[in-house]
């Protein structure tokens, strides 16, 4: 446990796109310091260790060496999805605290291999699923807990990227319902945590290459909760107005809406356009820096012994249990019945 006056000692495990998303975030904290990068690839470790370490930091290709390093407190695991099971293993046995990215895994058995260990833990393991900090959903969250539009009946969640990811993720992803819609899974499950059926169409509209490897560019998802509640979730590989991030809660009293971001509020209206407006941001990071933050700051606030308030091992797991009901129900064309307490 360090104090709130000593930044917290961070190991970072994968350099890749998500790893320097975390390195920045890292880097812009006043609470944290990058020690230590590990990559099997040490030209990317290096890279980013440069850029984001002090003059202690340093990078390896062996990420237990990381994890159980003496001036390590916390870990921040962005590898591949393959690895994450066996890192958050690792530091369990090290005892150091751990953010992981999503999903745990791709193989559901792989993460109930590990769940007792993760309820028993006595440092907090936390998922990566960072939407819930962001500042505008969250502040929707807390309107429709305090009551606002009365008891939640109707929740909406639209997610489409602006391009679809290139066809060396694609194949490995594991789908678009466990890499894409995970993320809308856990948003749905912040509100409405007791789903107890999902019913999902997948979609082939535009991508030939995604079809082939047996994937999907679309889809929409109805879950619904036990007291009958329904979320919507409607996702797609590609938006051409950018990155298309909106939430919508409905409840007998009123309805709460987040838009789209864009970095102006200037609207122009003219002879030959009305109300235009600045075009939605069109990268995760731009849309999603915010929550970032506030996620390692939550992170490091359980690091330090407080509660860990945001997502984790248990809400990961339920996120890929949906996943598998989704990719299940699109595939067999019916409803699959869901137990997430089990």
């Amino acid at each position: 446990m360090t104090s709130p006056a000593t930044p917290v000692r961070i190991a970072l495990v994968g350099s890749g796109r998500i790893g320097q998303v975390h390195a920045a975030t890292v880097h812009r904290s006043e609470g944290a310091v990058l020690q230590v990068v590990a990559d099997p690839f040490i030209a990317g470790a290096e890279a980013v260790v440069a850029r984001y370490c002090g003059a202690s930091g340093r990078a390896t290709t062996d990420a237990l060496e990381a994890i159980t390093a003496e001036d390590v407190d916390a870990v921040v695991v962005a590898s591949p999805t393959s690895t994450h099971v066996d890192l958050i293993a690792a530091c369990l046995d090290a005892g150091r605290p751990v953010l992981c990215e999503k999903p745990i895994d791709l193989d559901i058995a792989r993460v109930d291999g590990l769940r007792e260990r993760a309820a028993a833990a006595s440092v907090p393991v936390a998922l990566g699923f960072n939407r819930r900090f962001d500042p505008h959903f969250a502040e929707l969250h807390r309107r429709v807990q305090a009551g606002e539009v009365g008891p939640l009946e109707q929740l909406t969640i639209i997610s489409r990227d602006p391009a679809p990811a290139p066809e060396d993720y694609i194949k490995v992803s594991g789908g678009i319902f466990r890499d894409m819609t995970i993320h809308d899974f856990d948003t749905a499950r912040w509100f409405v945590p007791d789903v107890v059926a999902v019913t999902a169409v997948g979609l082939r509209q535009f991508s030939d290459v995604i079809a082939k490897h047996d994937d999907y560019d679309g889809a929409v998802t109805t879950l619904v909760g036990s007291r009958g509640q329904s979320v919507t979730i409607t996702n797609s590989r590609h938006c051409a107005a950018g990155y298309d991030q909106r939430l919508e809660a409905t409840g007998p009293l009123g309805t709460l809406s987040v838009g789209n971001v864009t970095d102006t509020l200037v609207r122009s209206s003219t002879g030959t356009s009305g109300d235009s407006g600045a075009p939605f941001q069109n990268f995760f990071l731009e849309r999603y820096a915010r929550a970032y933050a506030a996620e390692l700051e939550s992170f490091l606030e359980a690091v330090r012994g407080g509660e860990l308030t945001g997502p984790g091992f248990e809400d990961g797991r339920a996120a890929l249990v949906l996943a598998d009901a989704a990719g299940t129900s699109a595939r067999e064309g019916r409803t699959v019945r869901v137990d997430l307490s089990a």
